[in-house]
């Protein structure tokens, strides 16, 4: 009997907790109106501020998006997600390329020349 008390009040509990969770997101997304009502019309986002939104916005989804977005449509910070997630994986700075003697050359690498003093490839 006593564990069925204890669920029972652990129930009661973590609703009380929910529901205040519940209205302080009410009384955010009410002010976050107000204060759109009064700010300019396009507000200039940094790419931080971008990705933060993105990454939040994210895990919403589009339909929790559309119920609380209010800087920019939800598809556009999907996407802001989505270029996100690219850039993270992109590794286009860590590529090198075989045959490049720029590269070799600049840093004055002992394979890029020659026996004769010319550049080659260093094979």
């Amino acid at each position: 009997m006593k564990g069925y008390q204890m669920a029972r009040l652990l129930a009661y509990v973590t609703g009380l907790v929910n529901q205040e969770l519940l209205l302080q997101v009410e009384y955010l997304v009410a002010e976050n109106r107000i204060l759109r009502a009064h700010a300019p019309v396009r507000l200039r986002l940094s790419n931080e501020e971008r990705s933060t939104l993105a990454e939040i916005g994210r895990r919403l989804g589009r339909k929790g998006l559309e119920k609380v977005a209010l800087v920019a449509k939800p598809e556009t910070i999907l996407n802001w997600f989505r270029k996100l997630v690219a850039q993270k994986f992109d590794g286009s700075k860590y590529r090198s390329y075989p045959g490049s003697s720029e590269d070799c050359c600049r840093s004055g690498g002992a394979d890029c020349t020659n026996g004769a003093g010319q550049l080659g490839l260093g094979l």
